[in-house]
Protein backbone atom coordinates (compact mmCIF):
# COMPACT_ATOMS: atom_id res chain seq x y z
CA UNK A 1 0.00 0.00 0.00
CA UNK A 2 1.05 3.44 -0.36
CA UNK A 3 2.54 5.21 1.59
CA UNK A 4 1.39 8.79 2.65
CA UNK A 5 3.90 11.47 1.44
CA UNK A 6 5.39 13.10 4.73
CA UNK A 7 4.91 17.31 4.32
CA UNK A 8 7.79 19.00 6.02
CA UNK A 9 6.95 21.45 8.42
CA UNK A 10 7.94 25.49 8.10
CA UNK A 11 12.14 25.76 7.46
CA UNK A 12 12.72 22.11 7.81
CA UNK A 13 14.98 20.22 5.60
CA UNK A 14 12.79 18.66 2.52
CA UNK A 15 16.23 16.22 2.77
CA UNK A 16 15.53 15.30 6.10
CA UNK A 17 14.29 11.15 5.78
CA UNK A 18 12.07 9.61 8.30
CA UNK A 19 14.88 7.02 8.68
CA UNK A 20 17.00 9.60 10.40
CA UNK A 21 18.59 8.12 13.26
CA UNK A 22 17.56 11.37 15.01
CA UNK A 23 14.39 12.12 12.95
CA UNK A 24 12.29 13.06 15.75
CA UNK A 25 15.05 15.97 16.84
CA UNK A 26 16.29 16.94 13.19
CA UNK A 27 12.72 17.78 11.62
CA UNK A 28 12.72 20.74 14.52
CA UNK A 29 15.82 22.27 12.44
CA UNK A 30 17.35 23.33 15.41
CA UNK A 31 21.12 22.68 14.40
CA UNK A 32 21.96 24.05 11.24
CA UNK A 33 25.09 23.62 8.97
CA UNK A 34 26.87 27.47 7.58
CA UNK A 35 29.09 27.83 5.35
CA UNK A 36 32.78 28.52 6.99
CA UNK A 37 33.71 31.59 8.82
CA UNK A 38 36.54 33.85 8.02
CA UNK A 39 39.26 31.49 9.58
CA UNK A 40 38.15 28.75 6.99
CA UNK A 41 36.47 26.89 10.28
CA UNK A 42 33.30 24.95 9.59
CA UNK A 43 30.45 26.83 11.23
CA UNK A 44 27.51 25.50 12.76
CA UNK A 45 24.60 27.24 14.25
CA UNK A 46 22.10 26.31 17.10
CA UNK A 47 19.00 28.17 17.30
CA UNK A 48 16.57 28.72 20.40
CA UNK A 49 13.55 29.65 18.87
CA UNK A 50 13.22 26.24 17.38
CA UNK A 51 13.23 24.26 20.11
CA UNK A 52 9.24 23.32 20.56
CA UNK A 53 8.49 23.31 24.49
CA UNK A 54 9.90 20.82 26.53
CA UNK A 55 7.34 18.42 26.53
CA UNK A 56 7.44 18.00 22.86
CA UNK A 57 11.12 17.52 22.93
CA UNK A 58 13.23 14.70 24.99
CA UNK A 59 16.52 16.61 25.68
CA UNK A 60 18.16 13.29 26.45
CA UNK A 61 17.74 12.55 22.34
CA UNK A 62 18.59 16.30 21.68
CA UNK A 63 21.90 15.95 23.63
CA UNK A 64 22.34 12.36 21.46
CA UNK A 65 21.75 14.62 18.06
CA UNK A 66 24.06 17.40 19.19
CA UNK A 67 26.83 14.87 19.69
CA UNK A 68 25.98 12.76 16.86
CA UNK A 69 25.85 15.93 14.75
CA UNK A 70 29.07 17.26 16.21
CA UNK A 71 30.84 13.69 15.43
CA UNK A 72 31.27 14.95 11.42
CA UNK A 73 33.13 17.71 12.64
CA UNK A 74 35.08 16.99 15.56
CA UNK A 75 38.32 15.84 13.83
CA UNK A 76 38.37 19.29 12.37
CA UNK A 77 38.26 23.08 13.63
CA UNK A 78 35.25 24.18 13.67
CA UNK A 79 33.10 26.85 15.22
CA UNK A 80 29.75 26.83 16.75
CA UNK A 81 27.03 30.01 16.74
CA UNK A 82 24.53 30.23 19.35
CA UNK A 83 21.25 32.61 18.80
CA UNK A 84 19.63 32.42 22.45
CA UNK A 85 16.90 34.41 21.43
CA UNK A 86 13.38 32.56 22.48
CA UNK A 87 14.74 30.17 25.56
CA UNK A 88 12.10 30.66 28.03
CA UNK A 89 10.92 28.86 30.39
CA UNK A 90 8.92 26.65 28.50
CA UNK A 91 11.52 24.95 26.03
CA UNK A 92 14.55 25.58 28.56
CA UNK A 93 16.81 22.37 29.32
CA UNK A 94 17.32 22.12 33.05
CA UNK A 95 20.24 22.90 35.37
CA UNK A 96 20.94 19.03 35.86
CA UNK A 97 20.72 18.91 32.04
CA UNK A 98 22.93 21.68 30.72
CA UNK A 99 25.80 20.24 33.73
CA UNK A 100 25.46 16.47 32.22
CA UNK A 101 25.64 17.91 28.71
CA UNK A 102 29.46 19.76 29.43
CA UNK A 103 30.53 16.97 30.84
CA UNK A 104 29.21 14.15 28.14
CA UNK A 105 31.28 16.38 25.34
CA UNK A 106 34.64 15.53 26.40
CA UNK A 107 38.16 16.98 24.84
CA UNK A 108 37.06 15.16 21.47
CA UNK A 109 34.63 17.62 21.07
CA UNK A 110 36.03 20.38 23.14
CA UNK A 111 39.43 20.37 21.68
CA UNK A 112 38.97 21.64 17.83
CA UNK A 113 35.85 23.86 18.53
CA UNK A 114 37.67 27.23 18.37
CA UNK A 115 35.22 29.68 18.78
CA UNK A 116 31.65 29.72 20.73
CA UNK A 117 29.90 32.84 19.45
CA UNK A 118 26.71 33.45 21.66
CA UNK A 119 24.58 35.82 19.92
CA UNK A 120 21.54 37.96 21.93
CA UNK A 121 23.02 37.08 25.59
CA UNK A 122 20.35 37.38 28.56
CA UNK A 123 20.58 37.80 31.87
CA UNK A 124 19.91 34.10 32.23
CA UNK A 125 23.27 33.37 29.99
CA UNK A 126 25.36 35.65 33.09
CA UNK A 127 24.06 33.58 35.64
CA UNK A 128 24.43 29.78 34.04
CA UNK A 129 28.05 31.02 33.45
CA UNK A 130 28.85 32.21 37.03
CA UNK A 131 27.09 28.60 38.14
CA UNK A 132 29.19 26.59 35.51
CA UNK A 133 32.23 28.93 35.88
CA UNK A 134 34.31 26.50 38.26
CA UNK A 135 33.56 23.37 35.89
CA UNK A 136 34.76 25.34 32.46
CA UNK A 137 38.24 25.10 31.75
CA UNK A 138 39.72 28.63 31.43
CA UNK A 139 41.05 27.48 28.12
CA UNK A 140 37.49 26.52 26.80
CA UNK A 141 36.11 29.68 28.39
CA UNK A 142 38.46 32.00 25.94
CA UNK A 143 36.57 30.52 22.98
CA UNK A 144 32.73 32.01 24.15
CA UNK A 145 32.52 35.32 22.57
CA UNK A 146 29.31 37.61 23.29
CA UNK A 147 27.61 39.85 20.70
CA UNK A 148 24.73 42.10 21.47
CA UNK A 149 24.08 42.43 18.07
CA UNK A 150 23.94 40.56 14.34
CA UNK A 151 26.04 43.41 13.11
CA UNK A 152 29.37 42.28 15.45
CA UNK A 153 28.80 38.61 14.48
CA UNK A 154 28.86 40.45 10.89
CA UNK A 155 32.74 40.72 11.41
CA UNK A 156 33.48 37.11 12.55
CA UNK A 157 31.97 35.24 9.41
CA UNK A 158 29.32 36.25 6.63
CA UNK A 159 25.57 36.45 8.16
CA UNK A 160 24.17 35.24 4.30
CA UNK A 161 25.20 32.29 5.20
CA UNK A 162 23.66 31.48 8.65
CA UNK A 163 20.07 30.89 7.38
CA UNK A 164 19.25 33.32 10.27
CA UNK A 165 15.56 32.46 11.85
CA UNK A 166 13.01 35.33 10.72
CA UNK A 167 12.26 35.72 14.49
CA UNK A 168 16.02 36.57 15.38
CA UNK A 169 16.10 39.20 12.37
CA UNK A 170 13.13 40.39 14.10
CA UNK A 171 14.17 40.86 17.75
CA UNK A 172 17.77 42.28 16.36
CA UNK A 173 15.94 45.15 14.88
CA UNK A 174 14.07 45.72 17.93
CA UNK A 175 17.21 45.83 19.53
CA UNK A 176 18.83 47.99 17.04
CA UNK A 177 15.49 50.57 17.29
CA UNK A 178 15.74 50.54 21.47
CA UNK A 179 19.65 51.67 21.03
CA UNK A 180 20.14 54.10 18.52
CA UNK A 181 23.21 54.73 17.35
CA UNK A 182 24.32 51.36 16.97
CA UNK A 183 25.16 50.47 13.61
CA UNK A 184 22.11 49.25 11.40
CA UNK A 185 21.78 44.89 11.08
CA UNK A 186 21.77 45.82 7.36
CA UNK A 187 24.83 48.13 6.33
CA UNK A 188 24.70 48.91 2.58
CA UNK A 189 27.97 47.29 0.37
CA UNK A 190 29.25 49.75 -1.87
CA UNK A 191 28.45 48.41 -5.85
CA UNK A 192 31.42 46.31 -6.57
CA UNK A 193 34.45 47.21 -7.91
CA UNK A 194 36.04 45.75 -10.89
CA UNK A 195 38.43 42.84 -9.76
CA UNK A 196 42.45 43.69 -10.75
CA UNK A 197 43.88 42.68 -13.36
CA UNK A 198 46.02 40.50 -11.15
CA UNK A 199 43.09 39.75 -9.22
CA UNK A 200 43.39 36.03 -7.56
CA UNK A 201 40.84 35.58 -5.37
CA UNK A 202 36.83 35.88 -5.64
CA UNK A 203 37.01 35.93 -9.72
CA UNK A 204 36.11 33.38 -12.38
CA UNK A 205 38.24 30.73 -13.76
CA UNK A 206 37.69 32.44 -17.36
CA UNK A 207 39.23 35.49 -15.44
CA UNK A 208 42.05 34.23 -14.22
CA UNK A 209 42.69 31.92 -17.69
CA UNK A 210 42.44 35.42 -19.30
CA UNK A 211 44.93 37.02 -17.30
CA UNK A 212 47.24 34.89 -16.72
CA UNK A 213 48.29 34.22 -20.64
CA UNK A 214 45.53 31.44 -21.07
CA UNK A 215 46.68 29.22 -18.34
CA UNK A 216 44.51 26.76 -16.81
CA UNK A 217 45.65 26.12 -13.69
CA UNK A 218 44.78 29.23 -11.39
CA UNK A 219 48.39 30.51 -9.99
CA UNK A 220 47.13 30.57 -6.72
CA UNK A 221 46.35 26.73 -7.05
CA UNK A 222 49.29 26.07 -8.89
CA UNK A 223 52.07 27.57 -6.03
CA UNK A 224 50.24 26.16 -3.10
CA UNK A 225 49.59 22.35 -4.76
CA UNK A 226 53.43 22.69 -5.51
CA UNK A 227 54.72 23.96 -2.73
CA UNK A 228 52.47 21.71 -0.45
CA UNK A 229 53.88 18.56 -2.44
CA UNK A 230 57.20 19.11 -1.95
CA UNK A 231 57.17 20.14 1.75
CA UNK A 232 53.72 19.19 3.07
CA UNK A 233 52.93 15.53 2.45
CA UNK A 234 53.62 14.14 5.56
CA UNK A 235 52.07 16.80 7.78
CA UNK A 236 50.24 15.91 10.53
CA UNK A 237 46.21 17.20 9.83
CA UNK A 238 47.43 18.59 6.56
CA UNK A 239 44.50 20.97 5.87
CA UNK A 240 42.11 20.49 9.39
CA UNK A 241 44.12 23.10 10.79
CA UNK A 242 43.53 27.09 10.57
CA UNK A 243 45.27 29.76 10.55
CA UNK A 244 45.70 33.44 11.45
CA UNK A 245 43.61 35.53 9.51
CA UNK A 246 45.15 38.54 9.54
CA UNK A 247 48.29 36.42 7.79
CA UNK A 248 45.88 34.99 5.26
CA UNK A 249 44.60 38.45 4.61
CA UNK A 250 48.11 39.43 3.99
CA UNK A 251 49.36 36.69 1.96
CA UNK A 252 45.83 36.81 0.06
CA UNK A 253 46.77 40.71 -0.94
CA UNK A 254 50.03 39.81 -1.94
CA UNK A 255 48.01 37.38 -4.87
CA UNK A 256 45.70 39.74 -5.51
CA UNK A 257 48.46 42.50 -6.54
CA UNK A 258 50.46 40.19 -8.17
CA UNK A 259 53.00 39.81 -5.71
CA UNK A 260 55.25 36.92 -5.29
CA UNK A 261 54.08 34.73 -2.14
CA UNK A 262 57.08 32.74 -0.61
CA UNK A 263 55.66 30.07 2.09
CA UNK A 264 58.98 29.69 3.45
CA UNK A 265 58.46 32.95 4.85
CA UNK A 266 55.88 32.41 6.89
CA UNK A 267 57.29 28.90 8.98
CA UNK A 268 53.74 26.95 8.74
CA UNK A 269 52.92 24.42 6.33
CA UNK A 270 48.96 24.26 7.15
CA UNK A 271 49.03 28.13 6.22
CA UNK A 272 49.41 27.28 2.05
CA UNK A 273 46.74 24.93 2.83
CA UNK A 274 44.23 27.24 4.56
CA UNK A 275 44.92 29.51 1.50
CA UNK A 276 44.24 26.68 -1.44
CA UNK A 277 40.93 26.16 0.63
CA UNK A 278 40.13 29.67 0.34
CA UNK A 279 40.68 30.22 -3.26
CA UNK A 280 38.16 27.39 -3.42
CA UNK A 281 35.78 28.82 -1.20
CA UNK A 282 35.93 32.22 -3.04
CA UNK A 283 35.24 31.12 -6.28
CA UNK A 284 32.09 32.91 -7.45
CA UNK A 285 30.90 29.46 -8.86
CA UNK A 286 31.95 26.44 -7.13
CA UNK A 287 34.67 24.12 -8.73
CA UNK A 288 31.95 21.30 -9.41
CA UNK A 289 29.46 23.88 -10.38
CA UNK A 290 25.70 24.78 -9.23
CA UNK A 291 24.54 23.05 -11.94
CA UNK A 292 26.21 19.75 -10.82
CA UNK A 293 24.33 19.93 -7.20
CA UNK A 294 21.49 18.21 -7.75
CA UNK A 295 23.27 15.29 -9.50
CA UNK A 296 25.85 14.96 -6.54
CA UNK A 297 23.23 14.62 -4.09
CA UNK A 298 21.76 11.72 -5.08
CA UNK A 299 24.97 10.00 -5.28
CA UNK A 300 23.78 8.16 -1.80
CA UNK A 301 20.81 6.65 -3.23
CA UNK A 302 23.08 4.90 -6.84
CA UNK A 303 24.44 1.14 -5.94
CA UNK A 304 27.67 1.50 -4.46
CA UNK A 305 29.46 -0.60 -7.18
CA UNK A 306 28.03 2.09 -9.68
CA UNK A 307 29.03 4.92 -8.02
CA UNK A 308 32.39 5.25 -9.84
CA UNK A 309 30.29 5.46 -12.94
CA UNK A 310 27.89 7.97 -11.76
CA UNK A 311 30.80 10.44 -10.91
CA UNK A 312 32.06 10.03 -14.02
CA UNK A 313 28.91 10.67 -15.81
CA UNK A 314 28.44 13.45 -13.80
CA UNK A 315 31.86 15.09 -14.34
CA UNK A 316 31.00 14.69 -18.02
CA UNK A 317 28.49 17.52 -17.63
CA UNK A 318 31.53 19.99 -16.12
CA UNK A 319 32.78 22.85 -18.40
CA UNK A 320 36.45 21.86 -19.96
CA UNK A 321 38.09 23.89 -17.45
CA UNK A 322 36.80 23.11 -14.26
CA UNK A 323 37.00 19.57 -15.38
CA UNK A 324 40.64 20.01 -15.93
CA UNK A 325 41.25 22.05 -12.90
CA UNK A 326 39.12 19.30 -10.70
CA UNK A 327 41.76 16.83 -12.13
CA UNK A 328 44.71 18.54 -11.38
CA UNK A 329 43.32 19.31 -7.73
CA UNK A 330 42.06 15.36 -6.98
CA UNK A 331 45.10 14.00 -8.51
CA UNK A 332 47.08 16.53 -5.61
CA UNK A 333 44.60 15.35 -3.11
CA UNK A 334 44.60 11.51 -3.94
CA UNK A 335 48.45 12.02 -3.33
CA UNK A 336 47.96 13.51 -0.24
CA UNK A 337 45.79 10.49 0.87
CA UNK A 338 48.47 8.04 -0.22
CA UNK A 339 50.76 9.37 2.75
CA UNK A 340 47.87 9.28 5.34
CA UNK A 341 49.96 6.81 7.70
CA UNK A 342 51.65 9.80 8.38
CA UNK A 343 49.17 12.95 7.78
CA UNK A 344 46.36 10.85 9.27
CA UNK A 345 44.43 12.31 5.96
CA UNK A 346 42.96 9.49 3.94
CA UNK A 347 40.03 10.11 1.36
CA UNK A 348 37.61 10.21 4.09
CA UNK A 349 39.07 12.92 5.97
CA UNK A 350 40.02 15.01 2.85
CA UNK A 351 36.55 14.15 1.48
CA UNK A 352 34.83 16.43 5.24
CA UNK A 353 37.59 18.83 4.98
CA UNK A 354 37.04 19.47 0.77
CA UNK A 355 33.75 18.44 0.18
CA UNK A 356 31.76 21.94 0.94
CA UNK A 357 34.66 23.59 -0.54
CA UNK A 358 34.00 22.25 -4.04
CA UNK A 359 30.06 21.98 -4.59
CA UNK A 360 27.04 24.27 -2.70
CA UNK A 361 23.91 25.49 -3.68
CA UNK A 362 23.20 28.69 -5.90
CA UNK A 363 21.11 29.56 -3.06
CA UNK A 364 21.43 29.44 0.93
CA UNK A 365 24.02 26.91 1.98
CA UNK A 366 24.00 22.94 2.17
CA UNK A 367 21.86 21.62 5.15
CA UNK A 368 23.22 18.80 7.29
CA UNK A 369 21.58 16.10 5.40
CA UNK A 370 23.26 17.62 2.04
CA UNK A 371 26.89 16.42 3.75
CA UNK A 372 26.83 12.61 3.37
CA UNK A 373 26.22 12.70 -0.48
CA UNK A 374 28.57 15.69 -0.88
CA UNK A 375 31.54 14.10 1.06
CA UNK A 376 30.73 10.72 -0.18
CA UNK A 377 30.89 12.11 -3.81
CA UNK A 378 34.24 13.91 -3.01
CA UNK A 379 35.43 10.88 -1.36
CA UNK A 380 34.66 9.02 -4.79
CA UNK A 381 36.67 11.54 -6.45
CA UNK A 382 39.95 11.12 -4.64
CA UNK A 383 39.91 7.99 -3.57
CA UNK A 384 39.08 6.30 -7.09
CA UNK A 385 40.99 9.60 -8.60
CA UNK A 386 42.76 6.95 -11.50
CA UNK A 387 39.90 5.26 -12.77
CA UNK A 388 37.13 8.53 -12.47
CA UNK A 389 39.94 10.60 -14.15
CA UNK A 390 41.13 8.51 -16.54
CA UNK A 391 41.29 9.07 -20.17
CA UNK A 392 39.25 6.19 -21.76
CA UNK A 393 36.22 7.13 -21.39
CA UNK A 394 36.43 11.47 -21.04
CA UNK A 395 34.58 13.30 -23.49
CA UNK A 396 37.25 14.45 -26.03
CA UNK A 397 36.98 18.03 -25.33
CA UNK A 398 38.22 17.37 -22.09
CA UNK A 399 41.37 15.25 -23.03
CA UNK A 400 42.79 18.10 -25.12
CA UNK A 401 43.33 20.92 -22.12
CA UNK A 402 44.54 18.20 -19.88
CA UNK A 403 47.77 17.57 -21.78
CA UNK A 404 47.99 21.26 -21.52
CA UNK A 405 46.89 21.16 -18.03
CA UNK A 406 49.69 19.15 -17.08
CA UNK A 407 52.21 21.20 -18.78
CA UNK A 408 51.09 24.21 -16.88
CA UNK A 409 52.35 23.33 -13.40
CA UNK A 410 51.93 19.73 -12.54
CA UNK A 411 52.05 19.15 -8.55
CA UNK A 412 54.46 16.39 -9.09
CA UNK A 413 57.80 15.97 -10.16
CA UNK A 414 59.57 16.69 -13.80
CA UNK A 415 59.68 12.46 -14.37
CA UNK A 416 56.21 12.30 -14.16
CA UNK A 417 54.42 14.86 -15.57
CA UNK A 418 52.76 14.33 -18.79
CA UNK A 419 54.74 13.88 -22.26
CA UNK A 420 52.31 14.49 -24.68
CA UNK A 421 49.89 12.30 -23.99
CA UNK A 422 46.16 13.26 -23.16
CA UNK A 423 45.98 11.87 -19.61
CA UNK A 424 45.03 13.69 -16.76
CA UNK A 425 47.95 14.14 -13.78
CA UNK A 426 48.81 11.38 -11.64
CA UNK A 427 49.48 10.45 -8.15
CA UNK A 428 53.22 10.09 -7.20
CA UNK A 429 52.02 6.08 -5.93
CA UNK A 430 49.71 4.00 -8.00
CA UNK A 431 46.39 3.20 -6.01
CA UNK A 432 46.46 0.33 -3.29
CA UNK A 433 45.74 -3.01 -4.51
CA UNK A 434 42.74 -3.39 -2.00
CA UNK A 435 40.07 -1.07 -1.63
CA UNK A 436 37.56 -0.82 0.70
CA UNK A 437 34.21 -0.13 -0.73
CA UNK A 438 31.95 2.78 -0.70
Amino acid sequence: REQPSVVPMAGQDPMLSTSHPFYDVARHNILQMAGDDHFGRRVITFSCCRMPPSHQLNHQRLLGYLKYTLDQYVENDYTIVYFHYSLNSQNKPSLGWLQSAYKEFDRKYKKNLKALYVVHPSSFIKVLWNIFKPLISHKFGKKVTYFNYLSELQEHLKCDQLLIPPEVLRYDEKLQSLHQGRPPLSIKTPPPRPPLPTQQFGVSLQYLKDKNDGELIPPVLRSTVTYLTEKGLRAEGLFRRSASVQMVREIQKLFNQGKPVNFDDYGDIHIPAVILKAFLRELPQPLLTFEAYEQILGITSVESSLRVTCCRQILRGLPEHNYIVLSYLMGFLHTVSQESIFNKMNSSNLACVFGLNLIWPSQGVSSLSALVPLNLFTELLIEYYEKIFSAQEVPREHTVGTTEASRQGSPLPAHRQATGRATPILPQRPLKAARRHL
